[in-house]
């Protein structure tokens, strides 16, 4: 089976939420690209678009992308690949090279959802968004734009998901199903 999961998609589509759980119910490792990003720079993600800027950022994005992807370890109960399941940033699939390493270790899921499912969800949200204060827009509006911005980018991934009307668990099983249907198509001769 391909050793990595790969979670993406546009922010407030669900990836933190259930990547810890997929990982926990395949009984892997779970690692989210921002967190690694986070502890390297020794700042949120805010402050370090506020101090150095997005270009800044997408650097340190592509060196965690190309660490994970590079990763050599092996499994060790099958010896093969480590497996990990990897949530990615929401604009982490923009970069082509991102996604190149990504496909390349293994299946993309990209999570979506309603524009106005988004804007509700950052709104209740404590976190704070970069993107979304760019250009003194509504967050619907924004949530609108940068989803359109970034819809070929996010049309790379192997499968799609909308998580709009699901609960974590109902999409943990979504997931699993996508990811396992499409790793099996992967390995099997056509």
């Amino acid at each position: 089976m391909t050793p990595k999961l790969i979670l993406t998609g546009f922010m407030a589509t669900g990836k933190s939420s259930v990547g810890p759980l997929v990982a926990r119910r395949l009984g892997w490792e779970f690692v989210d690209v921002d967190s690694v990003i986070v502890a390297r720079a020794g700042k949120p993600i805010a402050q370090i678009f506020a101090d150095h800027g997005e270009a800044h950022f997408r650097q340190l994005e592509r060196e965690v992308v190309a660490h994970l992807t590079s990763d050599r370890r092996l499994c060790p109960h099958c010896h093969g690949p480590h497996p990990e399941v990897i949530s990615t940033g929401g604009g982490a699939l923009v970069d082509e090279a991102n996604c190149a390493a990504l496909k390349r270790v293994g299946v993309i899921v990209c999570l979506t959802a309603r524009p106005e499912v988004v804007a509700a969800r950052v709104e209740r949200s404590k976190s704070k968004r970069p993107k979304l204060t760019e250009g003194g827009k509504s967050t619907l509006a924004r949530v609108k734009e940068l989803m359109e911005e970034r819809a070929d980018a996010y049309a790379r991934a192997d499968v799609q998901i909308d998580s709009s009307d699901l609960t974590v668990e109902q999409l943990a099983d979504h997931v699993i199903g996508a990811f396992g249907a499409h790793a099996a198509r992967r390995i099997l001769p056509s």
